[in-house]
């Protein structure tokens, strides 16, 4: 067995470049047969991904955060789409959220990531594929796509340079509420089935449980039912946005009357009126979005968990 190691040596704020050292002593020390890899620019990782996978490595490994993930997945897909044997996914824990880790049961710590994927424990998980912004062709996410709110506040996370994890994303949900407050009126539309048109602070759809290394945005969602779990918050005042960041944190924003919870297998998200940023992964797909359309693909990327 092959197995293709992906870093990129800036994600969590340098730990990438440190972590190398660790990771190649230990697949030397359990005799695996491994190429390792740096990142070097925006969309890298999907390159070597789906070369790997054109050339019959039989598991691509991304030692990164969410973003550099999200490319794997993408990189992955691409060759698969293109007719080539696909190949299995892990992740090391070095990033800086590790929401997709997280959510499909990979320990968001190097050591035991580690163990995990010589372990070599399998299963299939569902992927999301989303049209419209940047992407009218698509692009697979593995997470979650996050509308409004959520996506500027992964934008003012990321310019911290001295916080990575929970700790950027609450500090850039505060600058958001000042920042970014001026939420679009959205139609959204779930399997064709039920509509739903309000004014919406944010508008998460997920396949994962979590978001920004620890908003728990539908704690009882399955990265293997076949269907995404969203929550959906209508626009409230600022004040009622800081009340509302604790029930987000613990999960149980689902009790509160702005909050609505819903599965579907499709989803479509328009702008009646202004446009809106977007977020897959973590990676913008859109800063002045006005169409989104989002489709479930069941059981289609085999990972490695612990």
């Amino acid at each position: 067995m092959r197995y293709y190691v992906i870093v990129n040596p800036i994600s969590g704020r340098g730990r990438g470049e440190k972590s190398i050292p660790q990771i190649e002593s230990s697949l030397r020390e359990s005799g695996l047969d491994f190429t390792l890899v740096r990142t070097e620019r925006v969309w890298h990782a999907a390159e070597l991904a789906e070369g790997a996978v054109r050339d019959g490595y039989n598991v691509i490994v991304c030692a990164s955060g969410d973003g550099t993930v999200n490319e794997c997945i993408n990189g992955i897909m691409n060759a698969k789409k293109a007719g080539h044997n696909s190949a299995a996914f892990s992740v090391l824990g070095v990033g800086t959220g590790n929401d997709f880790a997280s959510g499909i049961g990979i320990p968001d710590n190097l050591d035991d990531s580690l163990k995990a994927l010589k372990e070599n424990r399998r299963r299939k998980i569902d992927l999301g594929f989303v049209k419209g912004g940047y992407y009218p062709e698509g692009r697979y996410f593995g997470n979650g796509i996050g509308v409004g709110f959520d996506a500027a506040v992964g934008s003012e996370a990321v310019k911290l340079r001295w916080a990575r994890g929970l700790p950027a994303y609450l500090i850039g949900a505060f600058k958001t509420v000042f920042l970014y407050y001026d939420p679009a009126e959205v139609e959204i539309t779930l399997d064709d089935k039920e509509t739903i048109t309000q004014t919406s602070l944010m508008i998460s759809v997920m396949n994962g449980k979590r978001m920004g290394g620890g908003f728990k945005m539908t704690p009882e969602s399955k990265p293997d039912d076949g269907y995404f779990d969203l929550c959906i918050a209508e626009g409230v005042s600022k004040g009622r946005v800081f009340t509302l960041i604790p029930h987000f944190l613990r999960g149980t924003q689902m009790s509160q009357p702005e909050v609505k919870m819903r599965r579907a297998k499709k989803v479509s998200i328009r702008s009646l009126n202004k446009t809106f940023p977007a977020h897959a992964d973590g990676e913008f797909i859109c800063l002045e979005g006005k169409d989104l359309t989002l489709e479930v693909l069941p059981l289609e990327l085999e990972i490695i968990h612990a």
